[in-house]
């Protein structure tokens, strides 16, 4: 299954299918942790994993709420959604999330597409954690075919820079952005780990790819 159809249509369900696959892997590995590992330092700047975690699941509820109007996301909202959390229990956190990756999907496939960057952003978050604690599945695992899928869409969705990438652990070569006419497609040869890293902008360190007509810094969604 592919983000869009022959003629570009978004796949609205997509964006569910993922947290709700994500929330079946994620719960039990979060649940199965001593609490001093949530206390562990991740990539994000200034954020442990509880804090990458109390993140995910106030943005996902207010999502669910309807409480996303413009700034919402902005990393002082961010911040202040954090703090909010400081006094909830590792384990109030962690149902937060698993309601938020429940029920969120419906309310994101009904928003016609605005949203989608929301479920992309609750997976890599997710690879943050394992990342940090040293799991071997951070951004890949048994959900990476669903996120590439939602990758490619939003890129194409925003107008990103054409990309073509042939990934070693992929049968087919995948199409990412959206061609403009004025420059060939960038092309990529790697896996689709690395891919993720690139787009999300996470740590490349003991990566190997290779990128031609385009610089990583073009890539980033975040940037």
């Amino acid at each position: 299954m592919t983000a869009v159809d022959a003629h570009g249509v978004r796949d609205p369900e997509l964006p569910g299918r993922l947290l709700a696959a994500e929330r079946d892997v994620l719960m039990p590995l979060l649940r199965g942790r001593p609490e001093e590992d949530f206390a562990i330092r991740t990539c994000c700047p200034g954020w442990t994993v509880r804090h990458v975690l109390a993140h995910c699941s106030a943005a996902l509820s207010r999502v669910v709420e309807s409480r996303y109007e413009e700034g919402v996301f902005s990393p002082e909202a961010n911040d202040r959604d954090i703090a909010e959390r400081d006094g909830w229990s590792v384990a109030e956190v962690v149902d937060e999330l698993e309601r938020g990756m429940t029920d969120a999907g419906p309310v994101i496939a009904k928003a016609g597409g605005v949203l989608d960057g929301v479920a992309l952003g609750e997976w890599v978050h997710a690879g943050d954690v394992r990342e940090a604690w040293g799991e071997p599945t951070a951004y890949g695992g048994a959900q990476v075919g669903l996120a590439l899928d939602l990758l490619a869409w939003i890129t194409r969705d925003r107008g990103h820079l054409a990309l073509h990438a042939d990934l070693d652990d992929v049968d087919e070569p995948l199409l990412l952005g959206a061609p403009s006419g004025e420059r060939p497609p960038a092309r990529y040869i790697g896996d689709a780990t690395t891919l993720v890293r690139l787009y999300a902008a996470r740590p490349l360190t003991g990566t190997r790819y290779e990128l031609a007509g385009a610089a990583e810094a073009e890539l980033n969604l975040y940037g």
